[in-house]
């Protein structure tokens, strides 16, 4: 019986091998499928990063831009507030160049 047995045994031990095979075989192609995916999520992840600092860098700029063109417009109203009073400061003088003048000269 022992000879009998022996086969039987070593038939189950092939089996078993066989399974291990396969069951190798389907884990490695599942490993080398995650290997994939993370390899195309880490370039997702570098893509957005690079992009998030390219914004990051823009943002910048554009708050930069901002704070420069409000100081701008500070320093033209300045200017067009100083040009308004010395043309109502002329428009005074010329005014009152202009009542001495007709009293000097009075229309007849």
């Amino acid at each position: 019986m022992s000879d009998f047995e022996a086969p039987n045994r070593l038939d189950r031990i092939e089996v078993l091998a066989i399974r291990n095979t396969e069951a190798i075989a389907a884990l490695t192609t599942k490993i080398d499928n995650l290997t994939d995916n993370v390899n195309d999520l880490t370039n997702n992840v570098g893509r957005v990063l690079s992009r998030s600092a390219v914004l990051d860098d823009v943002l910048l700029e554009l708050r930069d831009s901002q704070e420069q063109q409000q100081r701008n417009f500070e320093e033209h109203q300045r200017h067009f507030d100083e040009h308004q009073r010395t043309t109502n400061a002329a428009l005074n003088s010329l005014e009152a160049i202009l009542v001495q003048l007709i009293r000097i000269f009075p229309q007849s």
